[in-house]
């Protein structure tokens, strides 16, 4: 399942793909594959990401 909250997320605060990677320690490909939902990444890298984000994981990655 894509993950358009935290596409959108990125795009409020104008980072692009690269951007968000570089600040959590992975590849673009990384943060792309997670957006497009083909990977499922760890608990660490999630909160990783949340915080780059200034979101939390309900807000990013719970599904309703």
């Amino acid at each position: 399942m894509k993950n358009l909250k935290m596409k959108a997320a990125r795009a409020a605060k104008d980072l692009s793909q690269q951007q968000l990677a570089d600040l959590v320690g992975v590849s673009r490909q990384t943060i792309n594959a997670i957006e497009k939902g083909d990977y499922n990444p760890t608990l660490r890298l999630c909160l990783e990401i949340c915080k780059a984000l200034g979101k939390t994981l309900d807000e990013l990655f719970w599904e309703v």
